[in-house]
């Protein structure tokens, strides 16, 4: 069992910017594939960034792109995911979610391919 454990969420205005953590535990930190979601009330959860098992470009939703970076620490098993120039639409729960095993890459913004997932943290992004 793979344990994810989100941390780094808060209030931040317009403008500003937060970093995510997640550490991860139980498995191998090599052999996973790691992504960040979000979720607001009432919308469908929805992939914010990805970062694979092999040495290529990280993915990234079109609305985050040239914000956010996502990267993988492999000296603390961890996968960060800083994020600048918040806006309100950033407003959601920020989960993290790994997985093993075969991943195409027309799959990478599909939840249900995603074996484990944190509790989820929150980021408020205010006006």
């Amino acid at each position: 069992q793979v344990s994810l454990v989100e941390s780094g969420g808060g209030l931040v205005q317009t403008g500003g910017s937060l970093s995510l953590s997640c550490l991860v535990s139980g498995r191998t930190f090599s052999s996973l594939f790691v992504a960040w979601f979000r979720q607001t009330p009432g919308k469908d959860r929805e992939l914010v960034a990805h970062i694979g098992r092999r040495d290529l470009p990280p993915d990234y939703a079109s609305f985050v792109q040239g914000r956010f970076t996502i990267s993988r620490d492999s000296a603390t098993n961890t996968v960060l995911l800083q994020m600048n120039n918040l806006i309100p639409d950033d407003t959601a729960i920020y989960f993290c979610a790994a997985g093993a095993g075969t991943l195409y890459r027309g799959d990478i913004g599909t939840p249900s391919r995603y074996n484990y997932w944190g509790q989820g943290t929150q980021v408020t992004v205010s006006s």
